[in-house]
């Protein structure tokens, strides 16, 4: 029977822990207007890391900078609120010894500015993994497969949470238990990408994680 310290929990950042989501759509929902004249641009790249989305969507480099200097400043402002029950439930799974991850598309610089706003964050967790750590961003598996592989876990005693698409489906590729946050999207749009899906955390706590992993 495995214990609490060979089971990790690993989250993603924006729209998990931290209710930022709606404010970052509204930062890349204008970014595809000015630059791209599309409409809905901001749900387009959830979950993606800002090189992906340079990659995929801003073949012109001259682009690259100005974006990046807008989101920066647009980070420095925004306000970071916990997702209900997220930090009470992941200090009960510090508590029981179970291993903590955030695994974000977010870079190293939007990071130091999480912690310079919430000083104890690096305090919840035993790694945090961001953008610069994997080739390849979600939806590929390869951040999840970083977190089993760092803490020395089976995929099968991990277990993902996640509110984008590109996110659940990288948490899906990498084979661990899956549970979705419908804080981004609507339940029904993200069911079949998740094992479970939850409002917040205030309804959900340690004994329906190991559940899971059971099942």
């Amino acid at each position: 029977m495995k214990t609490n310290s060979q089971i990790a929990a690993l989250f993603d950042l924006d729209g998990v822990i931290l209710d930022t989501e709606s404010q970052y759509t509204i930062f890349w929902e204008q970014v595809g207007l000015d630059y791209l004249g599309k409409a809905g641009f901001g749900t387009l790249i959830k979950g993606q890391t800002l090189v992906n989305i340079f990659q995929n969507h801003f073949p012109d480099k001259s682009t690259h900078e100005k974006i990046t200097k807008a989101l920066y400043e647009f980070e420095a402002n925004m306000s970071l609120p916990y997702i209900s029950g997220a930090k009470e439930f992941i200090l009960s799974l510090k508590k029981a010894g179970v291993k903590l991850a955030v695994v974000t598309s977010s870079n190293q610089e939007k990071m130091e500015n999480v912690y310079k706003k919430i000083p104890d964050f690096t305090s919840l967790f035993d790694k945090i993994l961001t953008a610069e750590m994997f080739a390849k961003g979600k939806p590929a598996p390869d951040c999840y497969l970083l977190g089993a592989k760092l803490f020395q876990l089976d995929i099968k005693n991990c277990v993902v949470f996640e509110d984008s698409f590109h996110g659940l489906e990288a948490g899906r590729a990498a084979g661990m238990k899956v549970v979705g946050l419908a804080t981004t999207n609507p339940k029904e749009k993200i069911a079949h990408l998740a094992d479970i899906i939850i409002e917040d955390f205030t309804q959900f706590d340690i004994e329906k994680m190991l559940k899971l992993l059971e099942s």
